[in-house]
């Protein structure tokens, strides 16, 4: 089962940021940011608290982060997030009452760069109620850059291990509209994504909301 597919329990379709404080900025219009091809370099520590503001072609929406909910977690967010990871990645797997999920990159070489770069596992002290924000995962210490939002109150992933890190803490509303029209069926494409990147996904799953910047800031 891919990272993509956070749910190990649940059969059937189951189966399977800039700113003052930001960091990473080298990025242009012909690439990523050349400090995402290193991932083992950014492994800085995350401020006990922090926010990343995305703001996609539906809306913007604020995942708040803690760090003694998952430190593991949180501090692999706080890297993405102040690389600039996510910018112009695609929301490609959104399941109403469910989850929003997304995480893998525009970008072919810097997909290449983290597939190995995992991190270990934390336990779970938050639940995944609705707007708890995780790392996707396929199986023990697997997680690397995936991340989804529970649409709904999702406890039963509790038990899986999937370790909250944070939530939504504004734009709730526009999560849910992020366009669900595809449901589950892109997820089955993750190999397309990871070695063609967005130019697959334009391709042939044009209506997905994209992620077009992200900022991450201090409190």
């Amino acid at each position: 089962m891919r990272r993509a597919l956070p749910i190990v329990a649940l059969a059937l379709a189951l189966a399977g940021c800039g700113g003052s404080s930001s960091g990473g900025g080298d990025s242009s219009p012909n690439g990523p940011p050349k400090a995402l091809l290193g991932p083992a370099k950014l492994t800085q520590k995350a401020a006990p608290r922090f926010d990343c503001v995305f703001h996609t072609t539906a809306g913007e929406f604020t995942i708040g982060v803690h760090r003694a909910w998952a430190p593991h977690g949180a501090d692999r967010f706080y890297n993405l997030c102040r690389n600039h990871f996510y910018d112009g990645a695609k929301i490609f797997r959104v399941v109403p009452g469910f989850v929003a999920q997304f995480g893998i990159s525009a970008y072919p070489e810097v997909s290449q760069a983290w597939e190995q770069a995992t991190i270990p596992d934390d336990p779970v002290v938050k639940q995944n109620t609705r707007g708890a924000v995780s790392f996707a995962a396929a199986g023990p210490n697997s997680r690397t850059t995936q991340v989804f939002i529970n649409l709904g109150s999702n406890l039963q992933l509790d038990s899986e291990q999937f370790a909250p890190f944070g939530a939504v803490t504004k734009g709730m509303s526009v999560v849910d509209k992020l366009y669900s029209g595809y449901g589950d069926r892109p997820t089955g494409d993750q190999q397309q994504m990871f070695s063609q990147g967005n130019a697959y996904l334009d391709k042939q799953w044009p209506k997905l909301t994209a992620i077009v910047s992200t900022k991450l800031s201090l409190p």
